[in-house]
């Protein structure tokens, strides 16, 4: 009852808490319309009725907190959270300190080796130090019931994360948007692309990265853009 209790405060009284000031201000007026009311009403009371929910409450917003967004420079965008124990912590495509890399991220980082041979492979698959490097790497969808993808689908989470993509191609230039198999690719509309870079590609998941996810040479592609910025490379 005492877990309940707790987790009803994080999502019902304090969604946005852990959100960087700036990504507060740009996302206003979405916190205060009524499909993210609806999307708060639904987590309550799916945590009351004892289902399981990732990430935890403080972690939701985690893309939010690390990366201002006059500092940012790309977007990775995913579709929803990993559905496993201890795995999700809302950063697309990561986990947390001691978990097994998934399929997906173990082909991100194959990719990665690809094009720098001199890449080790790092134990953790937590990508915060890529968030602490101007990359939002932002999920679609911001939570999931355990061991059940894409059951938040349908909660309103798109019209958040819509919102977001639309915030940042109106209000910021020159950032470069990366787009992941056909889900992401979707989400072109809501850029301008006369203002920002995209790069798209198959998903690295392993039905899919052979059919082109492997040879994008996007880290490389997104370092050369930022190059010609004048702004610092990623250190993947």
């Amino acid at each position: 009852m005492i877990e309940i209790l707790l987790l009803f405060f994080h999502i019902y009284k304090s969604m946005v808490v852990q959100i960087e000031a700036s990504w507060k201000k740009l996302l206003s007026e979405e916190f205060e319309k009524p499909y993210f009311w609806e999307i708060k009403s639904f987590l309550k009371s799916e945590i009351e009725a004892g289902k399981i929910i990732y990430p935890k409450p403080a972690h939701i917003f985690n893309a939010f907190s690390h990366c201002p967004v006059n500092t940012l420079k790309v977007v990775i965008l995913g579709q929803d959270p990993y559905h496993g124990e201890w795995q999700a912590h809302g950063l697309s495509f990561s986990v947390q300190d001691g978990v097994k890399h998934p399929p997906s991220l173990r082909n991100i980082f194959q990719e990665i080796g690809n094009e720098y041979p001199r890449f080790q492979v790092p134990e953790s698959g937590n990508l915060l130090k890529w968030a602490d490097q101007w990359i939002l790497l932002l999920n679609s969808i911001l939570t999931v019931e355990k061991s059940l993808p894409a059951s938040h689908a349908k909660i309103g989470w798109g019209n958040f994360t819509d919102a977001v993509i639309e915030k940042i191609s109106e209000e910021q230039e020159d950032i470069i948007f990366v787009l992941w198999g056909n889900f992401a690719r979707s989400k072109k509309v809501l850029i301008n692309t006369k203002k920002h870079h995209i790069l798209e590609s198959p998903h690295p998941s392993p039905f899919s990265a052979h059919q082109g996810f492997y040879g994008n040479d996007h880290f490389k592609q997104i370092n050369e853009i930022l190059r010609e910025q004048g702004e610092e490379e990623i250190q993947w």
